[in-house]
């Protein structure tokens, strides 16, 4: 759905970029749809987006023995430098037996490893598309929790689209009118969020966890 040219939403914005993706490696799957679709809103709305395929940060099983023999994969490298590039990020997640993807993890699990850690005190919205009449939702709470722990900020509203294989037109817009408008409020709400807090900052806080570890190198959880 692309907003008219009276909504005042359409002022003309701060920039600000936002890495877009789908956890789904199949080019067409459902979730696919919905990144593109989150782009094109992003767009459209005066940001930038900054669409990405999973493919791109697609890594091996974590190894911390290969990590110090061959340092960092490629995949890991590609998604570390993409999100130093945006201000906030959108992940559109299938659900895998009420989970995220397991490729999903383990490509969060690699970039975790980079100093300094981009996913803290960074944005992020999580958005979910599937065929059940859940949308996908159980896996996203899975999914707020490794980002939350890393600092992330999680947008609190997220969106599930269920019934997903009826729900968009042959456009790739979603077809019910509320359904679309509740989509699009919910992006534009996170663009605004993200463009105050990069444009407007009233504080800075270290990412600090502490959970009765004795500190040091292999607990440090401050930065």
């Amino acid at each position: 759905m692309v907003s008219s040219t009276d909504d005042p939403r359409d002022r003309k914005r701060e920039p600000v970029k936002f890495l877009v993706f789908s956890a789904s490696m199949r080019k067409d799957s459902l979730n696919s749809r919905l990144a593109r679709l989150a782009a094109r809103t992003i767009d459209a709305h005066g940001a930038k987006a900054d669409l990405a395929e999973m493919r791109e940060f697609d890594c091996p099983s974590f190894d911390q023995d290969a990590q110090e023999k061959i340092g960092l994969p490629q995949g890991a490298q590609q998604l570390q430098k993409r999100l130093e590039a945006n201000d906030g990020f959108i992940i559109s997640s299938p659900e895998f037996n009420a989970s995220m993807p397991g490729n999903l993890k383990n490509a969060i699990d690699w970039v975790s490893r980079f100093r300094p850690q981009p996913f803290n005190a960074r944005h992020a919205l999580l958005l979910s598309a599937s065929p059940s009449m859940v949308g996908g939702n159980r896996g996203l709470w899975a999914l707020r929790m490794p980002l939350e722990h890393l600092g992330a900020r999680v947008f609190p509203d997220m969106f599930s689209l269920a019934s997903a294989h009826q729900a968009f037109d042959p456009n790739g817009n979603i077809a019910n009118a509320p359904l679309a408008k509740r989509f699009e409020d919910n992006i534009v709400a996170f663009m605004d969020l993200v463009e105050a807090a990069k444009n407007y900052p009233c504080m800075k806080k270290a990412w600090v966890e502490f959970l009765g570890e004795h500190p040091g190198t292999p607990a440090d959880r401050v930065e």
